[in-house]
């Protein structure tokens, strides 16, 4: 990330409809919903490991600029999320190299 997202809630958003990734207190996370709640899915060798936070506090959820991560607090702890972007392969090369 080299651009400060607007909201947590934004980045969400955008990491759902490009298949990102989060990342939780340090563990990748490939599972994560936004409904009428955040709730975050990770194994952590064989325990699965779940977060759950309301709108509320996804909201309330602050930008770390240094770590380029998210801070939110589930009113028991802080937690830190970082939004990886994913990459698609695109079929415009291949396209190309059929006209060639």
């Amino acid at each position: 990330m080299t651009t400060t997202p607007e909201t947590l809630r934004s980045s969400l958003q955008n990491a759902l409809t490009s298949h990102s990734m989060l990342e939780v207190d340090g563990l990748h996370a490939f599972e994560f919903t936004l409904g009428e709640m955040l709730q975050i899915e990770s194994m952590d060798g064989r325990e699965r490991k779940v977060w759950r936070f309301t709108l509320a506090q996804v909201d309330s959820a602050e930008f770390d600029s240094e770590l380029q991560s998210w801070v939110i607090n589930d009113g028991n702890a802080d937690h830190r999320i970082v939004v990886l972007s994913a990459f698609a392969a695109s079929d415009e090369d291949d396209e190309d190299d059929e006209h060639a």
